[in-house]
């Protein structure tokens, strides 16, 4: 299973941000079937992975990604205001189910529609927006923003922020929010043992 602390290491000696956002992107659909997968009372440990996963790759785009597409790519303002409000979809759906909990008997059905936003957000972003950048960026400005979202992803919150999806509130919110998520995973973590 992928070390969530670090979502992919493997993909460390690789510099390019459209290759490190597609491979994550892949790595989100395989956290999705493991949860779909598990069996009844098995389910919280791998929806915290994704939750994790999916909160910290999120704040990584809108951090870095999205502002970069809004300044070098032609149209990106658009490409990036249509991610935006989908991720913020996605986001209230992700609080909703995180409230809920994987034994909420609605949980599976939730899950289900989270899932689908989010592979359909995750085609538009590799269609629309990951397309243009690697065709209007060099493989310089990619290795540094694949650079940037790493840095992002080590101090990201752990928990989804609806309403935080500017560069600007998640550099101001996001430390604080960040600190407060990693605290409480590790008291859930202890409280397992």
């Amino acid at each position: 299973m992928t070390d969530v602390q670090h979502p992919v290491p493997e993909l460390m000696k690789e510099g390019d941000v459209v290759d490190l956002l597609v491979h994550q992107h892949a790595l989100i659909r395989d956290m999705f079937d493991e949860v779909e997968h598990a069996a009844p009372g098995q389910r919280d440990e791998p929806f915290r992975r994704l939750v994790r996963m999916l909160a910290v790759h999120e704040t990584a785009e809108e951090e870095i990604v999205h502002p970069y597409t809004r300044l070098r790519v032609d149209g990106g303002a658009c490409v990036v205001a249509d991610r935006l409000k989908e991720e913020r979809e996605a986001k209230e759906m992700l609080r909703r189910l995180d409230e809920m909990g994987p034994e909420h008997p609605g949980f599976m059905a939730e899950l289900d529609r989270l899932r689908l936003a989010v592979l359909t957000h995750a085609r538009a972003e590799e269609r629309y927006e990951f397309t243009r950048l690697r065709a209007e960026t060099t493989a310089a400005e990619r290795r540094a923003m694949a650079l940037g979202v790493r840095a992002a992803e080590a101090m990201a919150p752990t928990r989804p922020r609806p309403g935080v999806e500017s560069m600007t509130r998640n550099l101001l919110l996001g430390p604080p929010a960040a600190i407060m998520d990693r605290a409480r995973d590790l008291i859930r973590q202890a409280l397992r043992r």
